[in-house]
């Protein structure tokens, strides 16, 4: 299959004419081209026309507009590419049959010659190459002596007019030329850069400022949900309260009673007792069937009772509570370590915070168990309950908080 593109072999650019070759090679200073059957791609953007010569520039394109629909229109402009120069070989034939102008040999690369030559090619055939492949490189030089190796004139000297001669000697850009296209290309190639970067640290900001939306809604939530619990937490200290205060009325109603019992005095008439509130008719109803007691109920009647037999010192209280949140706690944050799950009952600090008031039965109620002769307590690890351990912690956290547990 006769070649459609040049690539480059330095960095695998695929041009489509010499020309494209050469402002690629001023660009980069890449020399190594060879004539390729890949064609180069023409990807057509569906909605805006943009035409792309690669996969990196349709996905550049892509990224920057949002287009994803191309169509590859390669097949529709595939042309064989051709090093040769046909034009100025007809007119060396039309030359020659006319015998009116003086024909000789064009002049090639000495150094590519040379290395042909050492391959075993004659002179004749190796200059015949590098003047019709353009005078590009070795390779492509190679390869048309592989691609016409057939020709009856393979070993004939090519003859061009004395004029084209003198022109094809002639560099095509004088070197300030060369020198101000170099300066161009750079600095078009530096343009894109910039353009390039700058268009990158707008996808950037856009990207930070993405994120920062995303963390404040984030943190949003989370703050939602953190009001949601408080809320929660003080509706349910408002029905502690509620309930508290109720028991508190019955036993006044009952104080009333035994008084007026002990004074001779008759009831009150049930009509002018008040009605059983709505809540205490309902906790009836709720007490129907009697159920056993939970363990939280347990640990509930445990701290109750030890608040009414030490209510004349609540410092002392609140402080025994504490303490025992803190064992709760650190077993419930370190389960597999066993400094936390082992208390000596002797331990000073310990009978004065939660020795003396008889705290051990809540400890007991948690798991823990006397050993070694009731000199410690320990919970072990298998039987550390994560779901009681966290019953007990609320339980604490409401006999510390709530003014009135434990009044009755």
């Amino acid at each position: 299959m006769a070649g459609v593109s040049l690539k480059c072999g330095d960095c695998g650019a695929l041009l489509k004419s010499v020309e494209e070759a050469q402002e690629h090679a001023e660009l980069t200073s890449h020399s190594n081209f060879s004539e390729s059957t890949e064609a180069v791609l023409n990807l057509v953007c569906s909605s805006c026309g943009k035409p792309c010569r690669s996969k990196i520039e349709s996905d550049l394109h892509t990224k920057r507009t949002g287009h994803t629909e191309f169509i590859d229109k390669t097949l529709e402009a595939v042309i064989p590419i051709s090093l040769e120069v046909p034009k100025v070989a007809k007119e060396s034939e039309e030359a020659i049959a006319a015998g009116s102008t003086e024909m000789v040999v064009p002049e090639v690369d000495k150094k590519l010659l040379e290395e042909l030559e050492a391959m075993g090619f004659p002179t004749a055939r190796a200059t015949r190459a590098l003047h019709f492949s353009g005078n590009t490189s070795l390779e492509a030089a190679v390869n048309w002596v592989v691609e016409h190796e057939a020709d009856p004139d393979i070993d004939q000297m090519p003859m061009v007019p004395v004029n084209r001669h003198v022109e094809a000697s002639k560099p095509s850009l004088t070197p300030e030329e060369m020198k101000l296209k170099a300066q161009e290309l750079r600095e078009r190639a530096r343009k894109k850069k910039e353009e390039e970067e700058r268009r990158m640290e707008r996808e950037r900001e856009k990207e930070r400022i993405r994120v920062g939306k995303e963390l404040l809604e984030a943190k949003r939530i989370e703050e939602e949900n953190e009001r949601k619990r408080l809320v929660a937490l003080r509706k349910a200290e408002k029905e502690e309260e509620k309930r508290a205060r109720e028991k508190i009325r019955q036993k006044l109603e009952e104080d009333k009673a035994e008084r007026r019992r002990k004074l001779g005095l008759p009831p009150e008439e049930p009509s002018a007792a008040p009605k059983p509130s709505a809540s205490i008719v309902e906790e009836k109803k709720s007490a129907l069937p009697v159920r056993p007691a939970t363990k939280a109920e347990h640990m509930r009647e445990c701290l109750r009772s030890l608040k009414q037999n030490h209510k004349d010192d609540d410092a002392k209280v609140k402080r025994a509570f504490q303490t025992l949140l803190t064992y709760i706690g650190n077993v419930a944050r370190n389960p597999d370590e066993e400094k936390f799950r082992k208390i000596r009952l002797n331990n000073q600090t310990f009978q004065d915070r939660v020795g003396s008031v008889k705290g051990v039965e809540f400890l007991e109620l948690c798991g823990f168990e006397k050993v070694e002769g009731e000199e410690f307590l320990f919970l072990s690890r298998n039987k550390v309950d994560m779901q009681v351990l966290n019953s007990a912690g609320s339980e604490l956290n409401s006999a510390i908080n709530n003014p009135f547990f434990g009044v009755l």
